[in-house]
């Protein structure tokens, strides 16, 4: 949303003008960083709202930088990449990263992206759902808290919007084209559909008894997910 604050790190200054140039016409506040060293002392010193982070970075590589902001904090993270392989991006995904997009790519897509995330994380609704109870899990989408038998559940924005998106309509079944579409706001054509199989996969490590067997958040196969209340 605007005014916010976004942090924009990335080695190539012409990158950062760009991206800079069309986060602040929106509005928004940004600081930047050329290297892992910068955003680590910027992410101490003025936490942001979100963060856009190079996976390739002298001093501090930007899977580092996630690992460390994931261990302390949930602000939304779109990673930059220049590879394109899946492995890469899963990795970027695995750590916690809510969002990616591969280099060359669109000032203007990711500037849409970083607005939507920050849409969907800012907490500001008009019509606050209300509370989710399932068989000790509870869903709060007003404070976006996930607890299991009364302990909380930490998730990252996009975690909890997958689960909050299934759990919303119980047993029916989502393709990952689906939840691409209405949770990511994007599309198989731009976004690889392994990203909600990670995602489902991080949710299910954390509120599953036995991840392997899920009680909550159940496969359909050749087809989706389903949440089981």
């Amino acid at each position: 949303m605007t005014g916010s604050k976004v942090l924009v790190v990335d080695d190539e200054p012409t990158v950062r003008e760009v991206v800079v140039g069309y986060l602040r016409r929106d509005g928004h506040e940004v600081a930047e960083a050329g290297d892992g060293y910068t955003a680590l002392e910027l992410l101490d010193s003025d936490p942001p709202d979100l963060v856009v982070l190079d996976m390739m970075l002298p001093g501090v590589n930007g899977l580092d930088i996630l690992r460390r902001v994931r261990a302390v904090s949930s602000i939304p993270v779109i990673m930059l990449t220049a590879r394109a392989e899946e492995s890469d991006r899963v990795a970027g995904l695995e750590l916690g990263a809510d969002d990616y997009v591969v280099k060359p790519f669109s000032p203007r897509e990711l500037a849409a992206r970083v607005n939507g995330v920050l849409r969907r994380t800012s907490g500001r609704v008009e019509e606050p759902p209300a509370m989710l109870t399932f068989d000790g899990l509870r869903i709060e989408p007003l404070s976006r808290e996930v607890t299991m038998d009364n302990e909380i559940i930490e998730m990252t924005p996009k975690e909890f919007d997958v689960l909050l998106f299934l759990a919303s309509s119980p047993r029916q079944v989502f393709s990952r084209a689906q939840l691409l579409e209405s949770v990511w706001q994007s599309s198989p054509e731009w976004q690889d559909p392994a990203t909600v199989t990670v995602h489902v996969r991080r949710i299910r490590n954390k509120i599953e008894a036995d991840p392997e067997h899920p009680r909550w958040i159940t496969t359909v196969w050749g087809v989706g997910y389903r949440f089981e209340p």
